[in-house]
């Protein structure tokens, strides 16, 4: 399956079981190549694209969201250095968001930007993070604050890479796909619905309406001035308990729990039902000041308002501009406690 991304700088990404194998019949590898993974992601397939360079340096961070950071981005960047890497050489990452989102980042600044590839390899990075440009760092505990919208040269999304991760890894990052269909497409709500038993058998379609979506949405808005916005859903409360929990929950089970604050009833208990049908939590204590204090320096924020997606039906949505007061009233209102 193949979407093209058309952007200013038009991209491919190509998803296929065993595709980083056939890395270099898409990639420019006959350069100076810098692979980026981490210490969680099976060495094997950093090795299936080194196999492939020209010349090839690898760096391995720590696994983990605590990695993605200034610290990690300044070594990356020393490395390149140290390896007198040139703005004709590139950087390709292997991995799961925080790779991709650090090797985005280096590759947009790193002599004012080098050719950047990316091969996610969790289903989170893979129906969400894999496009669309967004790169980031952490800093002082707030999610993605410091960073730049750049666009890979190519995306190899290998079907294959998923059979490794831990079911509570796999089913998180399933919620951004259902996040996708909540808010455009009923049938790929369907499709995650009724598939609990065997979702390995339709897991190309899943990607691949899911990044559809996203695809349609990043093509209208490149820098998120507007639509892109429902791209957050979930995400405006999601990332504060993210943060909050000191990252001992994972991305994708805040953005559930962070869907039912902006969800009608109806749509609410939809969402519970798969949920729960993942084992994905459903339920939160909030310590509800310290939330606050994290959505108050949301990128989406602007003043004392802030921008959130609203699903009253699935597959339709609206986005409202609400005072943080109003939101405080929506934490108030609906009780998630554990």
């Amino acid at each position: 399956m193949i979407l093209d991304v058309n952007v200013q700088n038009k991209y491919q990404v190509i998803i296929e079981n065993g595709i980083l194998k056939k890395a270099s019949s898409y990639f420019n590898l006959d350069r100076k190549v810098l692979i980026l993974s981490d210490s969680g992601v099976p060495i094997v397939y950093s090795e299936a694209i080194k196999q492939q360079c020209k010349e090839a340096v690898t760096f391995v961070i720590d696994q983990g969201e605590q990695s993605k950071n200034i610290d990690s981005y300044l070594q990356v960047m020393k490395v390149l250095v140290e390896n007198e890497f040139t703005r004709s050489d590139c950087i390709v990452a292997v991995g799961g968001g925080v790779v991709g989102d650090l090797g985005g980042f280096v590759a947009s600044t790193y002599m004012r930007g080098i050719d950047f590839y990316n091969c996610p390899t969790t289903l989170l990075s893979q129906v969400d993070s894999s496009i669309g440009g967004k790169t980031a760092v952490d800093f002082l505990t707030y999610k993605n604050i410091i960073g730049t919208f750049y666009q890979p040269k190519c995306v190899l999304i290998d079907t294959s890479t998923l059979k490794t991760l831990s079911a509570r890894q796999f089913y998180s990052g399933l919620v951004e796909a259902l996040k996708m269909g909540i808010t455009s497409d009923p049938k790929l709500v369907d499709l995650i619905d009724n598939n609990k038993g065997h979702l390995f058998k339709v897991i190309d379609e899943v990607i691949f309406r899911a990044l559809s979506v996203k695809k349609e949405v990043v093509e209208k808005d490149t820098k998120e001035q507007g639509l892109r916005q429902i791209l957050n859903f979930g995400h405006t409360i999601g990332h504060a308990i993210e943060s909050s929990s000191d990252m001992k929950l994972l991305h994708g089970e805040c953005v559930g729990l962070g869907m039912l604050y902006f969800s009608s009833k109806e749509v609410k208990q939809r969402i519970i039902s798969i949920l729960k049908k993942y084992n994905l939590p459903t339920e939160i204590e909030l310590d509800k000041e310290e939330i606050f204090k994290y959505i108050k320096h949301d990128k989406k924020t602007r003043g004392n308002t802030i921008n959130v997606v609203f699903v009253d039906q699935i597959g339709k949505y609206r986005i409202e501009n609400i005072s943080l007061d109003s939101l405080k009233e929506i934490l108030d209102k609906e009780n998630l406690n554990a």
